[in-house]
């Protein structure tokens, strides 16, 4: 990413003409204190699952989690930051990248790890993006029985045959193919 033009003009051409790779790298995000101590970095570029604060608008001190970033728009969705429509419908709310700061990194991306630094064993499953309290949690499924194939027998002599509250369907299939059953009315 060069450096900027001085005029305006040449600066907001840059940000619209932007390659992904760089608007990536425009994203970037400072990190929190405990965050910048751990890591040795200032910023980093923002991610799907990263927690954030929000710095400033209505929902300022807020913490939660980027739900979505829009690289083409230059903004961020939040989990739970959201706005009231006209007809009571809620719609999530964009914020830029400058008005967050980054409390918990998503390190769930090897990637991610290497470019920080971080060893394997230093990562708590939290961060991994692994919820163990919601496993334990859930309960795990009934085993239901496994259905049982239909049997070619005939019906035991002691069991009596109910019969079909519902007529039998013909058979489907063109009126040419079909034997037509003799009428009873037509006879007479």
């Amino acid at each position: 990413m060069a450096g900027s033009p001085h005029s305006p003009r040449r600066q907001r051409k840059a940000l619209y003409t932007a390659h992904t790779f760089e608007r990536r790298q425009r994203m970037t995000v400072p990190l929190s204190r405990e965050l910048k101590a751990r890591f040795h970095r200032r910023s980093v570029p923002i991610r799907k699952g990263d927690t954030v604060r929000v710095l400033s608008g209505s929902f300022v001190g807020r913490e939660e989690r980027v739900a979505k970033v829009n690289r083409r728009d230059y903004s961020v969705t939040l989990d739970n930051v959201t706005l009231k429509m006209a007809d009571e419908k809620l719609k999530p709310l964009a914020l830029r990248t400058a008005h967050l700061v980054i409390t918990r990194l998503n390190l769930s991306d090897a990637w991610r790890r290497r470019r920080l630094r971080v060893r394997d064993e230093d990562v708590t499953p939290e961060e991994r993006g692994e919820t163990p309290e919601a496993d334990e949690a859930t309960p795990a499924p009934a085993e239901l029985p496994a259905p049982q194939p239909p049997t070619d027998e005939a019906p035991a002599d002691d069991a009596p045959e109910e019969p079909s509250a519902t007529p039998p369907v013909p058979a489907k299939g063109s009126a040419r193919t079909r034997a037509k059953a003799p009428d009873p009315e037509e006879d007479a």
